[in-house]
């Protein structure tokens, strides 16, 4: 599907307003060397394209009051890709490749989190994106592969220096993923970590040659489905977007009585 394909609408639609989480860690730009709040351009990128307005969730102290605060202001919410989830949270100990013990991640996993379980308690349409599938795996009382290499016997998943790899997923037949882009797909890889036992609720709705859960999501009404690859990197292929983004318009439209 082509950006063409979707987000023209009608001039009286809800145009749904989506809240992507970001990235707390220090980064440079210019002359400046600080610890900041960011995402990559091609995430919003492909919430516009796809019809939505976004809005960007810099990690920060939250309870769940706070949380519903600001799912408030939302019509869906997407978890997004980044840092590996704290082991603590799935009561493991680190790997030693896992890259996850620092202040800025526990944080970002605790805003997420809460942002998952208020999400899911107003039925708001969710999607994750790689490290947001895990965090909504986790959020369910789920389990992680820390190390996938140890799993598959092979570094493909994540080959380093920010080249993605192509893999091929297949999805499973009657699932919300299936229905959104068919029975197969290419996907955008960069992960050496993997939902290993699943959250309460969720199916498996997509794997890979190696049985490496690549999607999950929650049967019935509303949209909550998380991917292990990353959409964002493909935006002529727009369906995820679009899957969710539809999703948020139909809670929008229910949300303001329009």
């Amino acid at each position: 599907m082509s950006a063409r394909d979707v987000g023209g609408g009608r001039r009286n639609e809800v145009r749904p307003v989506l809240g992507l989480t970001t990235y707390l860690q220090q980064a440079q730009t210019g002359v400046w060397d600080v610890r900041a709040s960011f995402l990559p351009a091609i995430y919003f990128d492909g919430v516009n394209r796809a019809g939505g307005i976004a809005t960007l969730l810099p990690p920060q102290p939250v309870d769940a009051d706070i949380a519903d605060r600001l799912l408030d202001g939302l019509d869906g919410l997407i978890i997004t890709g980044g840092r590996d989830v704290m082991p603590a949270s799935y009561g493991q100990h680190p790997h030693p490749a896992t890259d996850a013990d620092v202040a800025d991640n526990r944080a970002r996993d605790a805003m997420e989190f809460a942002l998952v379980r208020g999400a899911l308690r107003r039925g708001m349409p969710l999607l994750g994106i790689c490290r947001g599938a895990q965090v909504l795996n986790v959020a369910l009382g789920g389990t992680l592969h820390q190390h996938l290499p140890d799993v598959v016997g092979h570094t493909h998943h994540q080959q380093g220096n920010a080249v993605f790899a192509t893999s091929a997923v297949r999805t499973v037949p009657g699932t919300r993923l299936a229905a959104l882009i068919g029975e197969s797909s290419e996907a955008q890889c960069y992960h050496h970590q993997a939902i290993d036992r699943l959250g309460t609720g969720l199916v498996i709705s997509a794997q890979d040659a190696d049985g490496v859960i690549e999607a999950v999501e929650i049967p019935g009404e509303h949209f909550v489905l998380a991917v292990q690859w990353h959409p964002e990197e493909r935006l002529d292929d727009l369906r995820l977007f679009a899957g969710v983004v539809q999703a948020a318009a139909g809670f929008a439209t229910e949300r303001l009585g329009a």
